[in-house]
């Protein structure tokens, strides 16, 4: 398609295709071979002649396309063809159950509940929360490795704001234990990864803002394929750190190893509660013995975003849409804001509660459902904690999961 003529459009970049993308009212950017106008996904729409290769959809994916006598060869590389999956692949191996799923499908929109149920559920709320700690330790640590990069005039905001919440992401440059596995946590089976098998490396669980049930996923992919049936944590610990050359000779697979990787820690920066499910959640049982069903875990989920919803503005403001809209916006560690704006625009929740009382009520439903991930940590036999890592104004998800194996033979 022809760039339109009006001012203000601008000519693709030097070296760029020159095919305008109307849709997304730019050029299209991708790189184009010498003396050539268009990229060869475009180059379809070049006026034809005799020498013009013919270009198809591709099978495997028609969003792109292919010469048509180079199609044999595409097919090998395309990034859509199916790939082996790895030894370590499992399918759906840390998804969770079904079990007691059964009752509840449908999800009643909090917008529809009438000021009594609204206000029962908010009793409930907080009846199981009492006793929890909702005020957490700070524990804001700064190594000095980062002092430097922290220094550094060229880092924006932005590049600050993301180097005072990360470990040292360049392993790959200084160890040559690094191995990146390109896999679904869901799917990922650590008994099997080769590397951890062949070194019996312990493992330390890191996450930078897992969203929602990717912390449970991570969870289960850490401790429920792990551990070595009625083995503690820690007597697994010391056995591999004082005794690894009598785990050479154990009973296992044909590489000597029993199947179990030691997890020596756990660090997870929580994130996005509301994206959490009831299947994939390991705290069920926490919920269940507070007499809390999975329609309440819904609930509570949903209302979770409360504690991050950035409303500054009174409830008769007309603004107040565009003010929740453009924090949101502006806070990088958050998703799905369509969703989230969904859950402050009935009228009977600005009527019935303040911006105190709503980022309250939000703060209580995450903490629920962190409570339950620490008593899943606790039954596998961790020592676990919630903190925050970092002040409100870097990050509005600034709460860290930490855990280790209780009695650890590393402390």
């Amino acid at each position: 398609m022809a760039a339109p003529s009006e001012d203000g459009v601008h000519a693709p970049m030097p070296g760029r295709c020159g095919f305008y993308v109307a849709k997304k009212s730019r050029f299209c950017k991708m790189i184009v071979s010498a003396g050539k106008q268009l990229c060869g996904e475009h180059a379809t729409h070049e006026m034809e002649d005799e020498t013009t290769k013919k270009r198809i959809p591709c099978p495997l994916d028609p969003k792109h396309t292919v010469n048509e006598d180079q199609l044999q060869k595409h097919l090998r590389k395309c990034n859509s063809r199916e790939k082996p999956k790895p030894v370590y692949y499992v399918q759906d191996v840390n998804s969770g159950s079904e079990d007691g799923t059964a009752t509840f499908r449908e999800q009643i929109p909090i917008s529809s509940l009438s000021d009594v149920q609204l206000e029962n559920l908010i009793n409930k709320l907080e009846k199981a929360c009492n006793g929890l700690v909702p005020i957490l330790e700070d524990r804001m640590l700064l190594h000095k490795a980062l002092q430097e990069a922290l220094n550094d005039p060229k880092n924006g905001e932005s590049a600050s704001k993301h180097l005072k919440q990360q470990v040292d992401g360049k392993h790959r440059k200084q160890n040559s234990l690094f191995e990146r596995l390109h896999i679904d946590i869901q799917h990922l089976c650590l008994s099997k990864v080769p590397l951890l098998i062949q070194k019996n490396l312990q493992v330390v669980g890191i996450g930078k803002h897992l969203c929602g049930a990717a912390t449970d996923l991570a969870l289960r992919c850490l401790l429920e394929r792990c551990a070595t049936v009625d083995e503690e944590p820690s007597k697994r610990l010391k056995r591999d750190v004082i005794e690894p050359a009598a785990n050479s000779s154990t009973s296992g697979d044909a590489s000597g190893h029993d199947g179990s990787v030691p997890i020596a820690g756990i660090v997870i920066a929580l994130c996005c509660h509301h994206r959490c499910d009831w299947k994939h959640y390991v705290g069920k049982s926490f919920f269940q013995a507070l007499g809390l069903s999975e329609e309440d875990f819904s609930f509570f989920q949903r209302l979770s975003s409360w504690a991050t919803c950035g409303i500054r503005k009174k409830p008769d403001d007309s603004s107040t849409s565009h003010a929740v809209s453009s924090e949101l916006e502006n806070n990088a560690d958050h998703h799905d804001l369509e969703d989230q704006l969904q859950n402050f625009s009935s009228d009977s929740l600005q009527r019935l509660l303040t911006v105190e009382e709503r980022e309250n009520i939000g703060r209580l439903c995450k903490l629920l459902i962190d409570r339950g991930r620490i008593h899943y940590l606790q039954q596998k036999g961790y020592r676990a904690d919630l903190q925050y890592y970092t002040d409100t104004a870097v990050s509005l998800e600034n709460v860290l999961l930490t855990a280790v194996p209780s009695h650890s033979a590393l402390l």
